[in-house]
Parts: C-alpha cells; sequence; structure tokens
C-alpha cells in the first residue's frame, strides 16, 4: 500500500473521532463540515487504493492463463463484527441480519452482504467455546423464550443482559417500535441526514399508527413519540416473559447456552436422546 494511503487511513481515523466529538458536544455545524471532510478523505483512499491496484501486475487466473478484467473494490476499513456490534449498539435489540445491514448503510455509510452474516454467529460460537470470554463481545444468539434455544435469523450482543436477548410472544412488536426509536433519536442527532438515513426512518414510521408523512419531510421527534405511545401498551407484558425466561435460563443454561442457545433434545424410545427439536430441560 503505498505512503498516501496510509497517511489516508491516519486522517481517516482522526476525521471519525472528531465527528464524534462534535456530535456529542451539539456543535451540529462542525460536525457537518468534519463528514464531509470525512467523505472526501474515504473516496481519496478509495481512489488511492484502486490506483495502487491498478499499478501492480494482474495474477493470472489458475488453470486459464487469462488476468481478470476487472479490479477487485476495496473492502471495508473495519472487521464485519464490528459493523454489526455498531448497527446493533445504535438499535439496542436484536435484529434480523438484512435490518443491521441497512441500519448500518444508512448510519455508517459501509456496506455488506447479507449472506456473511450467516456464518458470523456460528464462527462467534466457535471462538466462544474455544477460548470463552476471551473477547470484549460476541455476536451472539437472541434466544426463544419458550425453548432457550437461538431464536432463527436474529443476532444480539453478548454483553447484553439477558433477559433483553429473550425474545417472547409479543418482543418482535416491542424491538421493532424500541428500533424505530433509536433510529429516530440518533437522526435528531445528525446534521443535515441524507436521503438513506430519512427513508429508513420513513420505513419504519409506515408500520406506526400515528406517525405518517412523506420520507422528505418525516419529524424524527413525532415518530419516536408515535412508537413509545404505542410502546407502553406491551412492553411490560413482554418484559415479564423475557425476565422469567432469562431467570430460567440462568439456572439451565452453561455460559455457551445462555449466549448462543440450548442444545435441544428429544427423547427416544428406551430413553436414549437425541439431538432435534424438544423442551430445555
Amino acid at each position: 500500500m503505498s505512503e498516501s494511503a496510509e497517511m489516508l487511513e491516519r486522517r481517516i481515523d482522526r476525521l471519525r473521532a472528531a465527528v464524534r466529538e462534535a456530535v456529542v458536544a451539539g456543535d451540529r455545524e462542525g460536525a457537518r463540515a468534519l463528514r464531509s471532510e470525512l467523505k472526501s478523505a474515504e473516496h481519496a483512499w478509495e481512489e488511492a487504493l484502486a490506483r495502487v491496484e491498478g499499478s501492480a501486475p494482474e495474477a493470472v487466473q489458475p488453470g486459464t492463463g487469462e488476468r481478470p478484467g476487472r479490479v477487485t473494490p476495496p473492502g471495508p476499513l473495519i472487521p464485519l463484527r464490528e459493523q454489526v456490534h455498531q448497527a446493533l449498539s445504535l438499535l439496542t435489540v436484536p435484529a434480523a441480519p438484512r435490518l443491521i445491514v441497512t441500519v448500518h448503510e444508512a448510519f455508517f455509510a459501509e456496506s455488506f452482504p447479507v449472506a456473511r452474516l450467516t456464518s458470523l454467529r456460528r464462527d462467534e460460537e466457535r471462538s466462544f467455546r474455544s477460548a470463552p470470554f476471551a473477547r470484549p463481545y460476541y455476536i451472539c444468539a437472541a434466544l426463544a423464550a419458550d425453548l432457550l434455544a437461538p431464536a432463527r435469523g436474529l443476532l444480539a450482543i453478548s454483553t447484553w443482559p439477558m433477559e433483553k436477548r429473550v425474545i417472547g410472544p409479543l418482543s418482535p412488536r416491542v424491538h421493532f417500535l424500541t428500533a424505530a426509536i433509536r433510529v429516530a433519536e440518533s437522526i435528531e442527532r445528525i446534521p443535515g441526514p441524507d436521503a438513506d438515513v430519512r427513508r429508513l426512518l420513513w420505513r419504519f414510521a409506515a408500520n406506526i399508527p400515528g406517525a405518517t408523512g412523506s420520507a422528505a419531510a418525516m419529524d424524527p421527534r413525532a415518530v419516536a413519540e408515535a412508537a413509545q405511545a404505542e410502546l407502553q401498551v406491551h412492553e411490560a407484558a413482554d418484559l415479564d416473559v423475557r425476565r422469567a425466561a432469562a431467570q430460567r435460563g440462568r439456572r439451565q443454561l452453561d455460559d455457551a447456552g445462555q449466549l448462543f442457545g440450548s442444545r435441544l433434545q428429544v427423547r427416544q424410545p428406551g430413553g436414549r436422546a437425541a439431538r432435534g427439536s424438544g423442551t430445555a430441560s
């Protein structure tokens, strides 16, 4: 990698930190200017990397004797698991891969294929079982309240309390409303949110009674208030179910089970147990 690209990476790191500090301090004008500078730096970094790739000798495709016809685009600046952590931390609730990708694209301007998340949780579980708690956090499974098994297609963060990672009958709606509130609050802190961010809020608002309007004219505060009004109807009952399931999980499951779900078993004739679906004991 050329020296200019390395210098740009250091500049991008400094600008990211400066944007975060400006947002926390409430300096909207400063944050807007820094974001613009950050985008320019990221664009310059991609151009610099493309120049390096373009000047390098092209590899010959194995078995063909031919050279590839296109340059592979540069990868993300941070690892996939950290990108997922960013999106989940913004939402504060378990989420499906497609929502995680959409949120990260809208707020953090980096994209990754949904398919890559299919194996991420399995990789995280293998890492945890080989060296428990070696990492500050793990991307883990949300757990179904009834069986304490992994909830299909939902990811969470291991540092969240167990009751926050449990999914009860009302949890999908509660989590949807909570995510809408967090997205709206995050947009309010952004000076001049772009079209992707506004479109994301509009998609949430379309499924919340009382939160209406076009994507361009959507008021984040009104969406958050409408979501909060419905959330109050379901939140207490949902929390009771999740707390009871979490207490049961802490008694019944080991550390790995509490993060990645129970290994369910069914009883075969003669009392033998085989892996499959069933109840957690």
